[in-house]
């Protein structure tokens, strides 16, 4: 199984559908999710907080909400892609194309700080851990060159909660610039970035 997370940069892009394309012509060979990021839903987070001045655990879950509105989006866009909610027992395992919905419950999850150094990127690390994914896919509209985590997190390309993920439980992780579709599933070294 892999995850992809589609970063919610790609909301005004052409190549949105061309990603959805990809992977559900990849999905009939294994099961992929999808992870939403927040795209525009999750910046109207930011300024509602930013007007009315209230806290990050409310502000976090309305950034769920907001991943939750890409998600359903994505599934109107994709004829072949279900929802998917997460529980510990469902595992998808034959060939299929899932989009998260992520809900409420993943706030009783403790080792998920409630605040905005966790965004869609450490969520898709998280999901991929209990998931026991293959391999996760991160796909991004910034450019990116470098291998270290601790880099990437000061170049503001992956949030700050996402090497504490990672040093947990490590997966094997690709990063892919938004317009390099074709490289999915694909190792050339020049335009993956592997971590």
């Amino acid at each position: 199984m892999l995850i992809v997370k589609l970063g919610g940069s790609l909301y005004n892009t052409k190549e949105l559908k061309s990603w959805l394309t990809t992977l559900a012509k990849a999905a009939k060979q294994q099961a992929i999710i999808i992870v939403p990021g927040g795209g525009p839903f999750a910046d109207q987070v930011r300024s509602a907080q930013q007007l009315h001045q209230f806290d990050d655990q409310h502000a976090h879950h309305m950034a769920l909400l907001a991943m939750a509105q890409f998600a359903l989006l994505i599934s109107a866009l994709e004829p072949q892609c279900q929802l998917y909610y997460y529980d510990k027992t469902n595992k998808p395992s034959t060939p299929s194309l899932s989009v998260w919905l992520p809900e409420k419950s993943i706030l009783a999850y403790s080792e998920i700080s409630q605040d905005w150094s966790v965004t869609s990127d450490s969520l898709a690390l998280w999901l991929s851990q209990q998931l026991k994914a293959e391999r996760l896919t991160l796909v991004k509209r910034s450019p990116q060159k470098s291998q270290l985590i601790a880099e990437l997190i000061k170049q503001q390309i992956l949030d700050a909660g996402f090497e504490q993920f990672y040093r947990q439980q490590a997966i094997k992780t690709d990063i892919i610039h938004y317009q390099n579709y074709a490289a999915f599933n694909n190792d050339n070294q020049n335009t993956v970035i592997h971590l």
